[in-house]
């Protein structure tokens, strides 16, 4: 049986590529121009400390930008493929409760016994609190 076509799962990325590339780019400038500064050969001045700054500070955000971005790849990627495994385990699970001859194939979906403790004045369709459930004996002792 061939694997049905499935949709590619949403990849984040197409704007943090671009801010990546941006950052890149800028941080190409600022190299060049600390490069053209520096074969310049003249003393260190405000211009050189200018362009330094920049150059460190854009390629250190072009690279925090890009972990970022893989990140968010890895983890889509990650996400698609627990949804793709939900789908698999309860179409299996829905399959084999349709196709089973006997009742002991299938796992029951878990429900109260009829004879739990239930309050009186409590209907069907309440919840019951934390505090008001637990033990009889703990209770009992409490008294």
């Amino acid at each position: 049986m061939a694997e049905p076509d499935r949709p590619v799962p949403h990849r984040p990325g197409a704007v943090s590529l671009f801010f990546v590339a941006k950052a890149g780019v800028f941080a190409l400038g600022f190299w060049i121009w600390l490069l053209v500064l520096a074969a310049q050969g003249d003393p260190a001045e405000g211009l050189h400390l200018i362009a330094a700054t920049g150059a460190v500070c854009t390629t250190l955000v072009g690279v925090v930008l890009g972990a970022r971005m893989a990140l968010q790849r890895n983890a889509a990627a990650r996400h698609a493929e627990l949804k793709r495994l939900l789908v698999d385990i309860s179409w299996n699970a829905f399959a084999a409760a349709g196709n089973s001859d006997e009742p002991a194939k299938v796992v029951p979906f878990p429900s109260p016994s009829p004879d739990s403790e239930r309050s009186t004045n409590r209907g069907p369709g309440e919840r019951i609190s934390v505090l008001d459930r637990g033990d009889r004996n703990r209770g009992e002792r409490r008294r």
